[in-house]
């Protein structure tokens, strides 16, 4: 059977070429039946209990369908069908349903406690003996605890949430593919880059319409919010991209508060005061309080200069327009934004286009890592999910450490955002990793290679930080390898690397003219270095106003004082934006981070700025020794790369560093001082 289903016998290479949404069900099926097998002679085993008996079989036992699952989740994400997610979505409950069991069997429970008290146990290195402490935390912390009433309602919760995750992320890409704006008037593009216009002729062209096609992709909608004249068009544009599945048969609201009421019935049945109590019990914050005093004081230090800026904004669109101009409206700040940069700046973001071609920041991110970390990347051979997927290797010597998948550009089968995954967690005991990053950055027109602005080249430079996180990974033990950190810390080894893209030295390395290859001239790159800070408090106000409602929906919210979710969230977010929210504003419709998935960053979106905090701390070393200081990029590479979750992260952070984190290095980069 395994040779006929690729899905029972996934080598290092995924046969993507030959999986089919026909496998999806027997596969997984099958592959349950064998994990129920093996988490079932675990628990009834008489022999002495071991860590190969125990926590290693337990590993084992749950591998094959972790890795045929993490396959076929990747695929509904990337390159989705009818019949592949009908597949999806009646394997992922049952799947759901095993992993729910796992801490809520005694007799497994029974034998991990038993071995936690043998001399073995004592005598486990500090990895192991991390592994088997989280592991007993784990099963308390999922109901291990609970007695059989509880236990049977907290499986019912997770797979209930397993199957209303799973439908909001499928409603909203289906609500993004949905909507499309044909304009046949070419006076109608004022002001919208020649890039654009481009790209926009020729999604037109591809589905057979004449004119010029828009969509809710970033690629084709933030040039629209940036530079287009025309309000009417932007504020269409504007609307339908916060409003997506927020009405209608794909509407995403009520999914949300059943999901919303499903997390606080599970918080509450394992002891927690809140679900956000629950989820940060484990990460660097420990706690919502915790979570809310970092918001709330980084808004305070914030608020002003947020301010300053939004009235700096207003008062030049009186400038331009004078003392009558109509006050601002969500679809003209960045619009107006942009201009200002202009003025103030005489910068132009897509100025730098032309000198970020797709390939050559791939080759220049590559070149950048080997220089810090002793490695090289080569490409490789390996079939992919569609035509347009590259695989390439990542080498030490001769030896190789991983590879990994990579797809850069936006297709309607593909969820939007950028992200990196593994396939396969390997280490010092279980050989190379095998990851993948993607994302939805602007594709190439006709003969001209992709050009891509700063910020695609951020995020690129973003995800491959995440992938190294993974490739680098030195843990013995699989489930606490690479990127399985606290989710408040796994955001630094990605975040840090973003800042390459702002130094000279680096960017001399791939951003040159793509049709003379000559480097960023002095001028422009300066007015770039000069323009990084500007609005920098607005953009940290979009991102606290992201987090506090986070943490207002997992801590406060009440449905009965406080009405619907949507209408809930659009006043928390209210004092973050710099003009009123429209009555139908519905962002929360659309926020993946926090309701594609059982738990995501839910509770967690402060993640990101606290991350921020320590990117930027991190940095301060290298700008002190030098971008490609090699002793400086060996040790981040040692004392936090490699190290994955094999210790506390504040332990990691300060072995790095010396030092406790300090919030004045992200303060003065963003010139918040």
């Amino acid at each position: 059977m395994s040779s006929a289903n690729p899905l029972l016998d996934l080598g290092f290479h995924i046969p993507f070429d030959r999986i089919e949404a026909a496998h999806v069900e027997p596969a997984v099926d099958a592959l349950l039946e064998g994990a129920r097998a093996a988490i079932a002679a675990i628990g009834a085993s008489t022999a002495p209990p071991t860590y190969a008996n125990t926590l290693a079989a337990l590993e084992d036992a749950l591998d094959p369908l972790d890795r045929a699952m993490s396959v076929v989740g990747h695929l509904e994400s990337v390159a989705t069908t009818d019949a592949l997610r009908d597949a999806y979505n009646e394997v992922q409950p049952k799947v759901s349903a095993l992993y729910s069991a796992i801490p809520l069997d005694p007799a497994l429970y029974r034998r991990l406690v038993a071995f936690s008290e043998t001399a073995e146990a004592e005598a486990l290195s500090p990895t192991k003996r991390r592994f088997l402490d989280k592991e007993l935390r784990a099963f308390r912390r999922n109901g291990a605890d609970l007695d059989e009433a509880g236990k049977t309602r907290l499986q019912e919760i997770d797979v209930e949430l397993s199957k209303l995750t799973t439908k909001f992320a499928q409603n909203l890409l289906d609500e993004t593919n949905a909507f499309e704006l044909v304009i046949d008037d070419e006076a109608r593009l004022s002001g919208l880059p020649e890039s654009a216009r481009a790209a926009a002729r020729a999604s037109a062209e591809a589905k057979g319409v004449e004119g010029w096609r828009f969509t809710l992709q970033a690629p084709s909608a933030f040039p629209v919010l940036s530079y287009l004249d025309d309000a009417q068009v932007r504020e269409t544009v504007w609307r339908a991209y916060n409003t997506r599945a927020s009405r209608g048969e794909k509407d995403n609201s009520p999914l949300i508060g059943r999901i919303l009421e499903l997390r606080r019935e599970k918080a509450a049945l394992l002891r927690y005061a809140t679900f956000a109590d629950y989820v940060l019990e484990e990460r660097m914050a420990q706690n919502g309080a915790r979570a809310r005093r970092f918001v709330d004081d980084l808004t305070e230090r914030t608020r002003a200069f947020f301010d300053r800026e939004t009235a700096e904004l207003e008062a030049f669109r009186r400038e331009l327009e004078g003392a009558g101009a109509p006050p601002l409206e969500p679809w003209d700040v960045g619009y107006y934004a942009e201009k200002l940069r202009r003025a103030r700046y005489d910068f132009d973001a897509e100025a730098l286009r032309p000198y970020f071609a797709a390939e050559a920041v791939l080759d220049g991110l590559f070149a950048i890592v080997g220089r810090l970390y002793g490695v090289r990347v080569e490409p490789g051979e390996a079939p992919g999910w569609d035509p347009a997927v590259r695989f390439y290797r990542l080498l030490e010597g001769d030896a190789l450490r991983g590879a990994f998948y990579v797809d850069l550009h936006p297709r309607e089968n593909k969820r939007g955002g950028a992200w990196m995954s593994s396939f396969v967690t390997g280490g010092p005991e279980h050989g190379p990793h095998l990851g993948l990053f993607c994302a939805n950055a602007t594709p190439p027109v006709g003969d001209r290679p992709a050009l891509l602005t700063h910020d695609e080249v951020e995020t690129l430079f973003h995800e491959f930080g995440h992938l190294m996180h993974l490739l680098l990974s030195d843990v013995e033990v699989r489930s606490l390898a690479g990127t399985s950190v606290a989710w408040d810390f796994v955001e630094l080894p990605s975040q840090v690397m973003e800042n390459w893209t702002w130094e000279r030295e680096a960017l001399d390395l791939f951003a040159h003219h793509h049709e003379s290859g000559a480097p960023i001239p002095d001028d422009l790159f300066e007015k770039m270095t000069r323009a990084r800070t500007f609005r920098a408090a607005s953009a940290t106000m979009r991102q606290l106003g992201f987090a506090s409602v986070d943490l207002a929906l997992h801590v406060d919210y009440d449905p009965a004082r406080d009405g619907e979710p949507v209408d809930y969230a659009r006043r928390v977010m209210a004092p973050f934006a710099a003009t009123p929210l429209p009555d139908d504003y519905a962002m929360i419709c659309g926020f993946g981070h926090l309701f594609q998935g059982a738990v995501g960053y839910a509770a967690g979106y402060y993640s990101y700025k606290w991350a921020e905090v320590l990117d930027a701390d991190v940095f301060t070393r290298f700008v002190e020794h030098g971008i490609f200081d090699a002793e400086v990029g060996d040790a981040l590479r040692r004392k936090i790369l490699s190290r994955g979750d094999s210790a506390p992260p504040e332990e990691l952070f300060r072995d790095f560093m010396g030092r406790e984190p300090s919030v004045d290095a992200l303060l003065a980069r963003s010139g918040l001082v």
